[in-house]
Formats: C-alpha cells, structure tokens, sequence
C-alpha cells in the first residue's frame, strides 16, 4: 500500500539530520541501505498479523556510507509480511484501518520535523 502525497515524496535532507528524525518517531534504518539507499523501518506486531511500514531514500549527494548524503525521499509504503516468504506490499492485502490512520499520523509528524530541514 502506497502513502501517496504525504509531502514526504521528493523531500531532499541530510543524512543524518533524517535518521535523527526517523528513529525518534520508532523508524529504524539498521543495516538496510548501500552506498545510494536508504530504508527505514517500523514494525507493527498486530493480531492480524507483522506488517512494516517502510521509508526508502536514494542520495542525490555524497555517500550514504561516508554519513555525508542528501536523501531524497520516495513514496512511503506499507507491506504485510509472510513468513518465510517476505513482505508484499500489493492493494489486495488487508491493512487495518487502525494501523492505516497509526502510520498516516506518524508520516505527518515526520514530515512536519523535517520541514525546517529540507534541501
């Protein structure tokens, strides 16, 4: 499930201004970027089943590795995962209503930290 016009779309950031502000609303980065991506991260543990809400970036700028990019931001979406299978992401799945409004109020609140830091 894509999260169209979030306002996150397209946003360039720093680095390290950006996980900042993705790990104090529970996103995690990890191990999950290359020298040119990013992924960050949350988990949701629900009845129904483990879903991820995921945020990926690419640098437009500098090195991911090297802690010295500018992220631009794509399209956050949301998957349902399958064990052993992995996540999918498709329109067919079922997402909570809850957990929809949970990750919409949470891509708002990171949009509106990284409004005064944007490239």
């Amino acid at each position: 499930m894509k999260f169209e016009n979030t306002g996150l779309e397209k946003t360039q950031i720093d680095l390290n201004r950006l996980t900042y502000i993705m790990e104090e609303h529970g996103m995690v980065l990890a191990g999950q970027w290359d020298y040119e991506r990013v992924t960050y991260d949350r988990k949701f543990e629900l009845k129904e089943g483990v879903y991820y809400l995921r945020v990926h970036g690419f640098a437009v700028q500098g090195d991911v590795g090297a802690d010295d990019s500018l992220i631009e931001l794509l399209t956050p979406i949301l998957g349902k995962h399958y064990y052993p299978h992995g996540v999918e992401y498709g329109d067919d799945e079922y997402y909570p209503e809850s957990l929809v409004k949970t990750c919409e109020k949470l891509l708002a609140d990171i949009k509106a930290d990284t409004v005064h830091y944007v490239g």
